[in-house]
């Protein structure tokens, strides 16, 4: 959805060719094969410790430690970190995903696996993706395990919680940050101490545009001017 909406903002025509692939957001580093593009990618905790990397031809990453492991295996990383999510404000108008900011309250949102630990009135991250951004971007306050419920919410400057997921090592978590130029926050314990516990810093320091003009350009044809 994102890449699809630069190519249209960048006036993109069609791929060049099927491969490389594009890597771009999510924990799916481990899926990459030789030659790869990657932008914006990350690695997920449960497989840094055992996969091993090709080369890519990498453009950007979620966050330095993803760019620490990825140059263990000889990849060159240019020093450009950042979630794609984080451009979804500057790629939608609030008029067209339906957002009204400071209008949402609090909402709750697992990351998809720990959805039994958390109550019926949490949201499911799955689901139609604009629905989902903008309940996020509405809200007054997240408290979230879902990674990507914790980048969008804080795209667009809401206070975040962490809670401390049951499935999900904290490598991802601390790479989103650390990509934003933060420590990983005091994470709770559950979703109750989620309540009260103290929003994470707000995002310091991030370039949104070092992240947009690393977009891999080269993989499309300019547009045919008509």
């Amino acid at each position: 959805m994102i890449v699809e909406r630069i190519q249209k903002k960048l006036e993109l025509g069609r791929a060049v060719a099927r491969k490389p692939r594009l890597l771009a957001v999510g924990s799916i580093m481990r899926l990459g094969e030789q030659g790869d593009v990657v932008w914006g990618t990350g690695i997920n905790g449960k497989t840094v410790d055992s996969a091993v990397f090709p080369r890519f031809d990498v453009r950007a990453v979620r966050g330095p430690l993803t760019a620490e492991a990825l140059r263990k295996f000889g990849n060159e990383v240019p020093h450009v970190f950042g979630d794609p999510a984080l451009l979804i404000p500057h790629l939608w108008s609030d008029q067209e995903l339906g957002i009204q900011r400071g209008t949402g309250g609090t909402v709750l949102m697992p990351n998809y696996n720990d959805a039994e630990n958390w109550p019926t009135a949490a949201v499911d991250p799955r689901g139609n993706p604009h629905k989902r951004i903008q309940l996020l971007a509405s809200a007054n306050l997240v408290v979230a395990s879902s990674l990507h419920a914790v980048v969008i919410a804080e795209a667009y400057g809401v206070p975040t919680v962490l809670v401390r997921s049951s499935r999900e090592p904290t490598f991802k978590y601390e790479d989103y940050y650390e990509g934003t130029g933060r420590r990983l926050p005091a994470i709770a314990s559950d979703w109750r101490s989620g309540l009260e516990a103290s929003p994470a810093p707000p995002i310091d320091g991030w370039d949104s545009g070092k992240l947009m003009s690393s977009f891999p350009s080269d993989l499309w044809l300019p547009r045919t001017k008509r």
